[in-house]
């Protein structure tokens, strides 16, 4: 029987730039990714994206708009990961190092996929595109996805 925690993930997206936090500590560390993280009871999944982005990066933002829904489940973990993704068009601050991310400006032909969690290389071109998607990712460890599915869908 497999539980599931919620976590957000959020993209601050610019015309012709994406930021990305170098994770540099914990799960994912030494791996490009969105800013997010665990929601904590009582909070929204909203909340908790707004909160993550600002912890993480130093970043509020006015609007998230809501892209995706991911479920990930790692073999020999019992707990799935059912991850919101949002998009930030607009925001308020500078990107600010954290003990946790070190954020940094990628052209959107430049996206480090080789550096990132493989599905992201998936799901990534259609937060771009602004399209609205469900998957789901099975994983052996943290680079081998042995199956996955992902689709595009009306709302999320």
């Amino acid at each position: 029987m497999h539980t599931s925690r919620l976590f957000t993930l959020v993209l601050v997206v610019q015309p012709s730039r994406v930021l990305l936090g170098m994770k540099k500590r914990g799960f994912g560390a030494g791996l490009w990714n969105g800013f997010g993280g665990k929601v904590q009871p009582g909070e929204s999944i909203e909340e908790a994206a707004r909160r993550e982005l600002l912890e993480e990066s130093g970043l509020t933002v006015d609007t998230l708009q809501k892209m995706g829904q991911i479920t990930f489940e790692f073999v020999g973990n019992s707990e799935l990961m059912d991850v919101h993704i949002f998009r930030a068009d607009h925001f308020h601050g500078e990107p600010t190092e954290s003990e946790e991310m070190r954020p940094q400006w990628f052209q959107l032909d430049e996206v480090p996929f080789h550096c990132m969690w493989p599905d992201d290389s998936y799901w990534f071109p259609l937060v771009l595109q602004r399209k609205l998607f469900r998957g789901y990712f099975k994983f052996q460890g943290q680079d081998t996805i042995l199956e996955h599915s992902l689709k595009e869908v009306e709302e999320v």
